[in-house]
């Protein structure tokens, strides 16, 4: 091994990030590819950790990294990252807070569209009938404009939702547990918990993985919706209760609910939610665009600056 390898910090990624941050940091450490479940091996060699989704980074993880100074999590929540625990061993834990916004919005958007706008596509030659049949089988029971929708939490997402749907004229309504500043709410209404359950065509869940969201949407919240809402969660899987949501969609045929996230992944056998013909249950594609993932990998260059003994642009925070 060369001088300049033996003076290079050693960086172990755990889950795949995109190859140009990976290039980039190849130049500037040793890097490790560990997968989502490091080795005892790997951890002791490791100054720093960059992690996605499925790694948890707690008590038990640090103390096999005797090394570890910083711990990089290429994308924004950080529920599976023990910020004290870090913060007692002198671990700088960073993230990339605004890296997916825009692809999550877009998946929100995308899932609302979906479901509320049929497009069948002719792959045949139809006789008059079964071409009008197929048209009137296509009307969509309403459009955006005119409709309302809720947004539920008011952070970097949230507030890129409220956009779009002000831009396809919907009103827009909007809950969260801080005093929203005018200038910051995009033109959205501040209401009460239970207006915007009750207004909303479509509700949009976006808050964060405090441990008080735990089991926020359950059997009385979801029984103050309208019968014909279209619900849709991409922030958090235990924000939702699972059982109450799919009791909710059983006994309200006219709801509908997406789910990009849950309680546990990948979805088990026995989620109560499979099986719905009003349930769309995604597997975890929020962020999954080349920008964002790209966005969210260039995460390396706040761990290479902590390794460097520069302050990072990124600090993670509790709530984040």
């Amino acid at each position: 091994m060369t001088e300049a390898l033996q003076t290079q910090p050693v960086v172990v990624i755990c889950e795949e990030i995109d190859p140009e941050a990976k290039a980039w940091l190849s130049e500037r450490a040793r890097v490790i590819d560990a997968g989502a479940k490091p080795s005892d091996e790997a951890l002791s060699q490791a100054d720093g950790l960059v992690v996605r989704t499925y790694t948890r980074v707690d008590e038990a993880l640090l103390a096999r990294a005797p090394r570890l100074r910083v711990v990089g999590r290429a994308g924004v929540g950080i529920d599976h990252i023990d910020l004290r625990a870090c913060a007692a061993r002198g671990v700088r834990v960073v993230h990339t807070p605004d890296a997916n916004s825009a692809a999550v919005t877009e998946l929100v958007f995308a899932t609302v569209l979906s479901t509320l706008r049929p497009t069948p596509r002719v792959n045949e030659s139809l006789d008059p009938e079964a071409w009008q049949d197929l048209r009137e089988r296509s009307i969509a029971p309403m459009q955006l404009e005119g409709s309302t929708l809720g947004v539920y939490g008011l952070g970097r997402v949230g507030r890129r939702v409220v956009r779009t749907g002000a831009a396809l004229g919907m009103r827009v309504l909007f809950h969260d547990l801080r005093e929203i500043p005018a200038p910051e709410r995009d033109g959205a209404e501040p209401v009460e918990r239970d207006e915007l359950l009750r207004e909303s065509h479509v509700l949009s869940i976006h808050v964060d993985g405090r441990i008080s969201n735990q089991g926020l949407i359950d059997a009385g919240v979801f029984a103050q919706m309208r019968p014909d809402v279209l619900f849709v969660n991409t922030s958090r899987g235990f924000v939702v209760d699972e059982a109450a949501c799919a009791a909710f969609l059983r006994s309200n045929p006219g709801a509908r609910a997406t789910l990009d996230v849950h309680a546990a992944e990948p979805i088990v056998s026995e989620s109560p939610l499979i099986g719905l013909k009003n349930a769309v249950l995604l597997p975890h594609i929020g962020s999954a665009t080349r920008s964002a993932k790209l966005a969210m990998s260039w995460v390396v260059r706040d761990v290479v600056g902590v390794l460097s003994g520069e302050p990072p642009r990124f600090e993670a925070e509790s709530g984040a």
